[in-house]
């Protein structure tokens, strides 16, 4: 059994998911949000979700963790505090990391690369059985989770990784080349 974790990296909520994979489903361990104070100073904040993560993922030993890419936003500023909050959660992830593009996210849970919020909210739910509403940022490291537990079995399903082969290093299955 593979444990994961997906963070959604934010500068006033990172998001986090982890999952359990088995050889026949995802299924659901816990959620939620690092919430963010705006009256603190940046370096305050990332320091909150560096030590956040750590506390998760010491307490569910995850092996495989992926995180959103950073997309450019319309405000330049708000990219940089983006990126440092996906900075500080990267360090905080002793393990190996995959990045994936919102789209890619969207695709693999939805199949639908433009699909809304709720939407992937909504799947994210229906695939892991939960039936409580789940915060938004939550809901999204979850996706990210599942995102990359679909690209990891595709790899496995035509090929790429055996017992006694190395992985290729692969962003996304959709990159797979014979």
């Amino acid at each position: 059994m593979t444990t994961i974790i997906g963070i959604d990296p934010g500068s006033r909520h990172t998001g986090y998911g982890v999952i359990k994979l088995t050889e026949q489903q995802s299924v659901y361990v816990t959620s939620g949000c690092i919430h963010l104070d705006n009256e603190q100073k940046l370096p305050e904040r990332l320091q909150k979700i560096f030590s956040g993560l750590q506390e998760i993922i010491g307490l569910h030993q995850p092996i495989e963790a992926a995180i959103e890419q950073v997309f450019m936003h319309e405000n330049p500023g708000s990219a940089l505090k983006l990126g440092q909050a996906r900075g500080a959660a990267i360090v905080a992830l002793t393990i190996p990391v995959a990045e994936y593009s919102a789209r890619q996210v969207k695709q693999a849970v939805v199949g639908y690369g433009a699909a809304k919020k709720d939407q992937v909210q909504q799947m994210v739910m229906r695939l892991l059985n939960i039936t409580e509403k789940l915060q938004a940022d939550a809901a999204d490291a979850l996706a990210i989770a599942l995102c990359h537990a679909h690209s990891r079995l595709a790899i496995h399903q035509v090929g790429l990784v055996g017992k006694n082969s190395q992985r290729r290093k692969r962003s996304s299955w959709r990159d797979y080349r014979p």
